[in-house]
């Protein structure tokens, strides 16, 4: 977007066209004849502006309970965290006294952070910045935000020692995604910045682990089961060693309006037993499993009913139901090594109408066992294709 285009939504014909966009639906079918219809009414580069903000504003609905209310780009958005995890972010923050949000975007922590803290917000784009400052106002705390038109490389902070940083590095330059542990700034740059002061990094869930510096934090969190990020801590931040982080929309007692997080971390003991399938099966949360502590999770379950299927798998299973926030129980109502005519068969005697398959493990083709299913019961199940101490298998399951 061009500073003039913000311009033009920025002014009050701009500000009455967003009102009325926002009470609407914009479909693919619809979206040619509401354009000619609001040229009618408004100049065809305002009009063009609006509507396609007011799309971007629908998709960020997922994402913030304001959407309506801010402005975005494309690629903003998508880097944008999502109101829970900001809140997430901020909170790792709340010991400190001032905080820079280094590469802000379109403002998606800074909302947060300016919540908590007065924040330093810089950003090189111009267009960004001023988004961001407008998406804090949305949020009531701008007067919290000192914008800074910068490269963030070309700063030094040394006249606030006690700084904390927040950087989130774009993944992204010119539309081209960067190939693994590749930023800008690079993540080489980032690091540096917490030798002597506090600093998180937001980085890709898929960061190569190798590249980050033996005493930093590495904690991977996703939110309703999709692995979202790893937030790399620096020593300042008083959090070494690796963590799985799950975010909830669970109304908690605590918190009322449903935002929740629970985080693992390793609980160092023997290894964990392998065995066949028992009566339930534990689908470990991604962050869990991407941090490398499915032997954690199942040290803390059940006072150590919990196996393994099998040594290089992260499915762990009990003859009792696993209640945890980092997995998805399962009841196993069959279990046999992998054959189609004979998963076939026993979709059949269960009664099973649909499935969704998981996969974890196995070289067979998800969506060749999708086609050649032909399904017709009236139950719906999970079909988990694995190994089992080696060996290909098939389990039947259903919602604990």
């Amino acid at each position: 977007m061009a500073p003039e285009q913000l311009d033009l939504l920025s002014s009050s014909d701009g500000q009455q066209l967003l009102g009325e966009l926002a009470a609407r639906s914009i479909g693919a079918d619809d979206e040619l004849r509401l354009i000619m219809q609001l040229r009618a009414r408004f100049a065809p580069e305002l009009v063009a502006a609006a509507v396609a903000q007011a799309k971007l504003r629908q998709r960020a609905r997922a994402k913030f309970s304001r959407a309506d209310r801010m402005y975005f780009t494309p690629a903003g958005l998508e880097q944008a965290s999502t109101e829970r995890m900001a809140r997430y972010h901020a909170a790792r923050f709340a010991a400190f006294g001032r905080i820079a949000d280094l590469c802000c975007g379109v403002g998606g922590d800074l909302l947060a952070l300016a919540g908590v803290k007065p924040v330093r917000a810089v950003d090189v784009d111009p267009v960004h910045l001023r988004m961001a400052v407008l998406n804090a106002g949305a949020y009531h705390v701008a007067q919290r935000v000192e914008p800074v038109l910068a490269d963030v490389q070309s700063l030094v902070f040394d006249d606030d020692p006690g700084l904390a940083l927040f950087i989130d590095p774009a993944r992204r330059v010119d539309g081209r995604r960067l190939r693994g542990g590749e930023t800008s700034p690079p993540l080489d740059w980032c690091f540096a910045r917490g030798e002597m002061r506090p600093v998180l990094i937001k980085a890709g869930p898929a960061l190569p682990l190798d590249v980050v510096p033996p005493a930093w934090g590495i904690e991977f969190v996703s939110e309703g089961r999709e692995l979202k990020e790893s937030l790399l801590s620096s020593p300042a931040m008083a959090r070494p060693g690796r963590r799985a982080t799950v975010l909830s929309a669970a109304p908690t007692e605590a918190d009322p309006s449903g935002w929740a997080s629970v985080s693992l971390e390793a609980m160092p003991g023997e290894a964990v037993a392998v065995a066949s399938p028992g009566r339930f099966l534990l689908d470990p949360d991604p962050a869990v499993t991407r941090a490398g502590l499915v032997e954690d999770l199942a040290r803390g379950l059940a006072g150590g009913s919990v196996w393994k299927l099998d040594p290089e798998i992260a499915f762990l299973s009990s003859d009792a139901p696993m209640v945890t926030p980092f997995g998805r129980c399962l009841r196993v109502e069959s279990s046999e090594p992998w054959n189609l005519k004979r998963l076939q068969a026993t979709l059949r005697s269960l009664d099973v109408g649909s499935v969704d398959i998981r996969k974890r493990g196995s070289a067979v083709d998800v969506e060749s066992v999708q086609r050649r299913l032909r399904l017709t019961g009236a139950r719906a199940a999970t079909v988990v294709l694995t190994r089992v101490m080696g060996e290909p298998w098939a389990l039947v399951c259903v919602d604990a």
